[in-house]
């Protein structure tokens, strides 16, 4: 959550460390010159940072500076790299609905997204398990004929059936 600054009169301080609106710095001076060279350009006085002493300030529109941050807290946010998607497979899957699937995890592959492949088993399928390793290593083989894979976690064998992680290669 974005913790918003303090602005002009809520900046208790005596001395502040100016930066003026085009980046230049003016220099440690009292707070209320800050104020009043703010007010006469009809902007805001920003307390960026309050780790140092004096406490960084500067000048600028506070609602700029409040999207600016909002931008860079989502571009933080956003740049994770990859993302982990699923494609579920029935026990009776088609052979055209694994191509199906396999178009799909193509398209998470090349966004550069990993893919959780799960087969869900549900009662007497369970005891089948040969069978869904064989489905699974067919979705496999037609997957890697649209793109190049490689696996990032073994086939595992869990409670209500299998999955395993695949990446591009």
């Amino acid at each position: 959550m974005l913790k918003k600054p303090l602005v002009n009169n809520q900046i208790r301080a005596r001395e502040v460390k100016l930066i003026d609106q085009s980046g230049k710095q003016a220099g440690v001076i009292p707070l209320l010159e800050a104020l009043r060279i703010a007010e006469e350009r009809g902007l805001d006085l920003i307390q960026v940072t309050e780790k140092v002493e004096p406490p960084v300030c500067k000048i600028m529109d506070y609602g700029k500076y409040l999207y600016w941050l909002q931008k860079k807290e989502k571009a933080a946010r956003g740049s994770k790299g990859s993302e982990l998607k699923g494609i579920r497979l029935g026990f009776n899957i088609s052979l055209h609905d694994l191509e199906i699937r396999a178009h799909q995890a193509e398209k998470f592959l090349k966004k550069g997204d990993k893919v959780k492949i799960e087969m869900v088993l549900r009662g007497r399928e369970k005891a089948l398990g040969g069978f869904a390793k064989g489905k699974i290593s067919q979705f496999l083989e037609i997957l890697e004929k649209l793109v190049p894979i490689k696996i990032e976690r073994e086939l595992k064998r869990e409670v209500r059936g299998f999955t395993m992680i695949i990446a591009r290669a």
